[in-house]
This record gives C-alpha cells, sequence and structure tokens, in this order.
C-alpha cells in the first residue's frame, strides 16, 4: 500500500506544528533582510559585514544539524523541538540586549543553532514518527500553512519597524516563541510519545525505499550536492529580497512584490497536494529546482518593469514551495523511513553549509560588478541543482503509487 494511502497526522497536530513554523521562519529568518540595516547602523558596520555575520552563524547552524537530526531519532523530534523553541527565544533576546556588535554575533549564532532545532528538518521527523507511513502527505499539509510565513512576517516586520526598533522586534519577536512555541511543542511532545509508544521507535513494515542495496552513497552524495546548490540559491535571494529589488529600480513596490511569495508558495503546495500524487519525488525535486532560476532570468530580463518582478516572485514562490516539500519526502522516498531524522540532518547540514556564504557572496558580488550579473551566477547554480535531481530521477525512475 502506498504511503499516500496510510492515515496520516491528526489534522490539529499539522496545524499546530504549521504555526510554530511560521513563527519560527518569520522571526528566525525573514525578519533579518528588513531589519539588516538598522542592524548595521546601531553597530557601526557595513552591510556587507552584517550579512558576513549571519552567514557565519549560518555556517555554525549547519555544523550542529546532524546533531538535531540524531536526537530527533533517540529522544523524539517534538521533545527536541521544545528545548529548540526555547533557545530560539532567549537567542532573540540575546541579540536585543547585545550591548555591543561581540554579544550580538554571540547572539546570533545561539539563534541559527537553535533554528536548527525548531525548524522543517525536525518537524519532518515529528511527523514521520506521530503520522508513520502517511507522513509525505503530512508534510505535504505542513509546507502548505508554513507558506504563509513571508506572506506575514516580511510585511509585518517592515511595518513594525517603523515604530520599533529592531532591538524591541526581537524582544517581541521572543515573547511570541515563549507564549505560542513552546506550549505548543509540548503539546506536540506528548503527541509523538503517544504515538512512538504504539508504533515503535524503528518504524517498521515501511515501504521498499527507491534506492536498491549497493546505491545509496551514489545517490546520497547527488542528492546533497542538489539540496546545497538550491539552498545557496534560495538563500542568496531571499536573504537579500527587499534590498534587492530595490537596486533593481522597483523602490517601493519591491515590498508589494515579496508579498506574492508566500501565497505562491501556498498555490505550489495545493497543485501538488491535487495533482502530484502520481509525480515520483525525484521529478517534483526536478520541478522546483527548475523554477527559482528560471524565476531570476524572468527577473533579470524584465526589471525594473513591476508586472515581470511579479511573475519572478510568483516563481521562486512556487519552486521554494515545493522545494521545501521535496527536502522532506525525496529522502524518505529513496532511503526510507530509518535513520530519517539524522538524514534530514546531513541534508540540512550540507543546504546551511553551503548557503551560509549566499548571502555575503551575493553582497560582495553584487557590490563589485552589478546586481543583474550576479542573479545570472545564482540562476546558474540553480539549473546545476536542477541537473542533480534530474539524474536522481532517471537513475531511479519508479513512481509511488498514488
Amino acid at each position: 500500500m502506498s504511503a499516500y494511502a496510510k492515515p496520516r497526522a491528526p489534522a490539529l497536530v499539522i496545524w499546530a506544528l504549521g504555526l510554530t513554523q511560521i513563527i519560527g521562519y518569520g522571526t528566525l529568518y525573514y525578519s533579518f533582510s528588513a531589519l539588516a540595516p538598522a542592524m548595521a547602523r546601531d553597530f557601526g558596520w557595513s552591510e556587507e559585514w552584517v550579512y558576513g555575520v549571519l552567514s557565519g552563524s549560518l555556517l555554525t547552524g549547519g555544523l550542529m544539524a546532524p546533531i538535531s537530526g540524531s536526537w530527533a531519532d533517540r529522544f523524539g523530534a517534538a521533545r527536541v523541538m521544545v528545548w529548540g523553541s526555547l533557545a530560539a527565544a532567549l537567542s532573540l533576546v540575546a541579540c536585543a540586549l547585545a550591548p555591543n556588535g561581540i554579544a550580538f554575533v554571540a547572539g546570533l549564532v545561539a539563534m541559527e543553532v537553535a533554528s536548527g532545532f525548531v525548524l522543517y528538518t525536525t518537524a519532518f521527523a515529528a511527523l514521520a514518527q506521530i503520522a508513520g507511513q502517511g507522513a509525505q502527505r503530512s508534510i505535504t499539509h505542513l509546507t502548505l500553512i508554513a507558506g504563509f510565513a513571508s506572506t506575514i512576517f516580511w510585511p509585518l516586520t517592515t511595518t513594525l519597524h517603523e515604530y520599533l526598533s529592531w532591538r524591541d522586534i526581537y524582544l517581541a519577536f521572543a515573547a511570541l516563541t515563549l507564549i505560542v512555541c513552546v506550549p505548543v511543542h509540548a503539546w506536540l511532545a506528548r503527541q509523538d510519545a503517544g504515538a512512538r509508544a504504539i508504533t515503535g521507535p524503528t518504524m517498521a513494515l515501511e515501504d521498499a525505499p527507491l534506492v536498491p542495496p549497493g546505491q545509496e552513497q551514489w545517490a546520497q552524495i547527488v542528492m546533497l550536492l542538489g539540496f546545497a546548490l538550491l539552498g545557496f540559491m534560495s538563500s542568496a535571494v531571499l536573504v537579500h529580497m527587499i534590498p534587492m529589488l530595490a537596486s533593481l529600480g522597483l523602490g517601493a513596490a519591491g515590498v508589494f512584490v515579496t508579498t506574492l511569495f508566500g501565497p505562491a508558495q501556498v498555490l505550489s503546495r495545493l497543485i501538488n497536494m491535487q495533482f502530484g500524487r502520481g509525480l515520483s519525488q525525484p521529478a517534483l525535486g526536478v520541478v522546483a529546482a527548475s523554477l527559482m532560476p528560471l524565476a531570476l532570468v524572468v527577473l533579470v530580463t524584465t526589471a525594473p518593469l513591476l508586472p515581470g518582478a511579479a511573475v519572478f516572485a510568483l516563481l521562486f514562490g512556487l519552486g521554494s514551495g515545493l522545494s521545501s516539500i521535496v527536502s522532506g519526502t525525496l529522502p524518505l522516498a529513496l532511503f526510507g523511513r530509518v535513520g530519517y531524522g539524522r538524514r534530514l540532518g546531513t541534508i540540512s547540514s550540507a543546504r546551511l553549509i553551503v548557503s551560509s556564504f549566499a548571502p555575503v557572496v551575493f553582497a560582495v558580488v553584487a557590490g563589485a560588478i552589478t546586481t543583474p550579473a550576479t542573479l545570472w551566477m545564482v540562476a546558474g547554480a540553480g539549473a546545476m541543482s536542477a541537473l542533480c535531481f534530474g539524474s536522481i530521477w532517471h537513475r531511479f525512475s519508479r513512481v509511488a503509487p498514488a
């Protein structure tokens, strides 16, 4: 029987996780680009240096990702998320109260480490543990809900920043994390414990993985390379989204363009839920990785026209939405559920280590040449990612039944 036909996680579990993912991505990731210029002024740094600090923090978080995955397998993912959300709140407070640049850097590093224990990597593992063989469908539903993070937090952060300092905003985000995320994750930990008591920690009786014995290493390497390149492209664009659009001549309209990104992510997941059940996960990876560089090509060739920028946001959002699904479902389809948390941690590590350099590389290269030329380079990385997933699709072309 297909994974899609198996029971999935209860709707309340998916909605609860979705709420914490919206808050987690919104506070720990999407808010940064709107607040970075103020951070730079506060500490007397250049914006390139601020993004360099973020890159170093992402690198540290990437190195810790395999640990968070292993802990999710060992202790239960939802239980790990309780402590991760506490650490995320404390790191936001540490950044907000930082008296100098050194303290701010320490807080930002702690924030990126904590994010590995609360965002998609651990959330997907929690669904695999709670939903069992229905995890692929549950992951799709979760990403559908969490796709609203950018739509909510980019304009929310920009609006709040008209009245509050970046420090005040981070304190408010810390309070939001403590009030909402910590209790929700504690409740999910109880659901997780109940599911593990019934199904057992080994998660036996899983569907056969697509990768046959003896070919796991090749598939793992190519998959990691594909996700790393995809992460580089995504990080470079999303962290610089608002200033990038401004530099291309969009001005204040750039904020409007960013609001299209989230709905496009949601739309991609709705389309996948409705029509993608018969599509193999490697094929879905090819589609996701192809849409994002195509979006950059549209942006570069049409800027500063608003319709072109809108098409860019829609295409990039569609690709990003699908890539979020693939990051959870592709390793599950290729290798199965045994050691799933650790494997997700390894994927997250590869993505974060490579993408940690993306914001500062984008800022430095764009400053040295031009933003359009830099975007062509980023689009090239996306095209290489599509080739990686395409090679996996070609080699393991068996389609999971609907």
